[in-house]
This record gives structure tokens, sequence and C-alpha cells, in this order.
């Protein structure tokens, strides 16, 4: 019974160190046909980073902005609860723009898309796999890395940051509608108060966030969809597992780059 036990625990380190590695190859490949493709004249179709980028970020436009506007202003309301009874409300302004700036806005925005373009990505992928679509790819001497992950890829890098700066500033203009209207702060001061608070520092600190984040959702989202099988059954499972898998990473991820950059005071 013992050495079952230790031939489990042998088995699964066996199975992740395995998953590991193929994500890390699959990391390596997309990175080096966004690097050296084009120097061997065989660039990513632009028309597909294209459509890639109106899926990914025009269509997710609205979604992402009445998300993080609902949570400026739920945010908005929480903290003046407290800061009302310390004299301090005008503070309201600076401790909503710099808590969205740089942790709310990337994260709420990842998460968004990770369960809306990282679930589309596996679906897509996943589907092609399970019709052996991938595999007439092969055949044609064309690579599915290049011709179906880099632009994908490529168009969240992009898209991503887009989308959290529309966040940034639906979750600071959902907290100026309940300071000023709600509140009774002034307007100038208000947008004074969130000027002279609000630094350099708060806004790359969200937007580099938003580009591992975006790695993140279009890397697991491709790697679930080349390991799906099964059928239609198979691409349920894979989606599910992309998306929850990128939510607990994209989590990780912000955890340790806060700690990057509050110890290191970047």
């Amino acid at each position: 019974m013992m050495l079952s036990f230790f031939e489990k625990i042998g088995f699964t380190l066996k199975t992740w160190t395995s998953i590991v590695t193929d994500f890390l190859h699959l990391n390596l490949q997309t990175q080096y046909w966004v690097i050296f493709g084009p120097s061997r004249n065989k660039p990513v179709r632009s028309e597909a980073v294209f459509d890639q980028m109106v899926f990914m970020g025009a269509k997710s436009i609205i979604i992402v902005f009445f998300v993080t506007f609902f949570t400026g202003i739920v945010l908005a309301m929480q903290s003046a609860y407290q800061l009302q009874k310390m004299g301090a409300v005008m503070y309201v302004s600076s401790l909503v723009s710099i808590s969205i700036c740089r942790e709310l806005g990337p994260v709420l925005t990842a998460l968004v898309i990770a369960g809306r373009i990282g679930a589309a990505i596996t679906a897509e992928i996943g589907s092609m796999k399970v019709n052996e679509q991938i595999e007439a790819l092969d055949t044609m001497g064309i690579n599915p890395v290049r011709f179906l992950i880099v632009p994908k890829f490529l168009a969240l890098l992009f898209m991503l940051p887009c989308l959290t700066v529309i966040g940034d500033v639906a979750g600071i203009l959902g907290g100026y509608l309940v300071g000023v209207y709600n509140l009774k702060i002034n307007a100038a001061l208000y947008l004074q108060t969130t000027y002279k608070f609000l630094t350099h520092k708060d806004i790359y600190t969200g937007l580099s966030k938003s580009v591992v984040f975006a790695m993140i959702i279009a890397m697991v989202g491709c790697y679930q969809g080349l390991k799906t099988s099964g059928g239609a059954v198979g691409v349920g499972k894979a989606t599910t597992i992309s998306v929850v898998t990128s939510f607990i990473l994209i989590i990780v991820a912000d955890c340790i780059m806060t700690g990057i950059y509050y110890f290191s005071n970047l």
C-alpha cells in the first residue's frame, strides 16, 4: 500500500512536469515566431491580428467599462463610509483612483477577458484539434503556432493594456459620480485631489501587470486548446480548465508583481 502511494506521487509529479514542459515549449515557440518570423520571410498576417484585435478589444469594451465603472462606485461608497468618520471624505478621490489604476482595473479587466476571450480561444482551437484540423495544417506545411497562436497572442498583448486604460477611466468616473453627486465634494476639488495623488508609478504598475496577464490568458487558452481531446465533451472540459487556470495564474501573478513593486520601490 505504501508503494502504491509513492507510485501515485511519482505519477503526479511526472504529469505536472510534462504539463509545465509542454507549456514552456509552446511559449518558446510563440516567442520565436513573434521575434524571428519576419526575418525568415514568414511574418504574421496583419489581417489575422487585426481581426483578433477587433474581437478581443472592440467587442469587450462595454463589459469592461461597466464592470470597472460599478466597481468604482462601490469602492467610493465603501471608503466614504470609513473616511467620513475621520472627516477625510475628500480623500475618496485619491483612494479610488489609486486602487483602480494599480490593482482593481488591471485585475478585473484581466478576469473579464479571461472569462470571455480565454474561453473563446480554447473552444476555437479545441474544436479544430478534435476535428483534426490542426493535423491538416501540419500536413499542408503550415505551422499551427504561427498560423493560429501568434495572431491571438499579439492581439491580446496589445488590446488588454488598452482595455485596462478604459477600465481605469471607467472606475475613476464611477468614483467621481459618487463623490460629486452623493458626497457633495466640489467637482474641481475632486479632480484636483485625484491628479495630486495619482502618480506615473500607479499607471505603469497597472499597465505592466496587464501585459503579463495578457500573456497568461493567451498562452493558457492556446495550450488547453491544443491539448483538447474527447470530442465536444472534451472541448467543454478544456474550456473550463482554461478559464479556472487563467483566473488562478492572474491572481498569483498579481500578488508576485505587487510584491516586486512594493519591496523594490520601483
